[in-house]
């Protein structure tokens, strides 16, 4: 499966969009997250939900097709178009690897003890 997918689904004369993308989380260590963008197809994203850590692309792969097929039932369908939401995705990516390496900074200022207090 893509690493990308973007799906839409007509109703009542309007289009509902879902844009979703899988990116490595900064660090190097393996770890994926997919991210998801939803919305009027006209408009920007009203909800932008991020699932993860994944353990390799495969995983979060898995994890997007079943998504599909959910979704696929609820009569989405894939669209054609090039996608109009990847900023707003790769805004919420630095946000989570941000967060993510301030926990990592905040962790590593503890001070050590010595075993003598």
């Amino acid at each position: 499966m893509s690493r990308s997918l973007c799906l839409t689904r007509q109703c009542l004369g309007l289009v509902t969009r879902i844009e979703c993308l899988i990116r490595p989380l900064a660090g190097e260590n393996g770890r994926w997250t997919l991210l998801c963008a939803a919305g009027m197809s006209d408009a920007q994203p009203s909800a932008i939900k991020v699932q993860g850590p994944f353990y390799g692309p495969s995983v979060a792969e898995d994890v997007l097709a079943g998504i599909a097929e959910s979704l696929a039932l609820q009569g989405y369908v894939e669209c054609s178009e090039p996608p109009i939401w990847h900023l707003h995705l790769l805004a919420e990516l630095r946000r989570v690897n941000g967060e993510r390496q301030g926990l990592g900074r905040l962790l590593q200022r503890r001070p050590e003890t010595d075993g003598q207090s």
